[in-house]
């Protein structure tokens, strides 16, 4: 069986919001801290792991993430607001 893909939000320093997919949530968030992750996360720390999601293949994780980002950052925090928050949006969004 193949990995599983996943969707995560990081919280930077700076107030934004960073959105992307791994295999392994916890390698990649640690990629962020070392300055190794995505160009967008560098300098903007500290990072904090807000919330994230399982779902399978990788196609189906691009456009679920793809899906998180063209939310308005309004819709993203009451998204993330919620009790099932990452997970509901990925489940409403299959």
């Amino acid at each position: 069986m193949a990995e599983a893909w996943s969707i995560y939000v990081l919280a930077c320093g700076d107030g934004s919001l960073y959105t992307g997919i791994a295999l392994d949530v916890a390698a990649r968030f640690a990629a962020h801290e070392r300055g190794k992750g995505a160009r967008y996360t560098r300098g903007r720390g500290p990072l904090e792991l807000l919330a994230k999601a399982r779902i399978g293949e990788r196609g189906e994780a691009l456009s679920i993430e793809y899906a998180f980002k063209q939310l308005s950052r309004p819709e993203k925090d009451a998204i993330l607001a919620r009790p099932r928050g990452l997970v509901g949006f990925v489940r409403r969004s299959r």
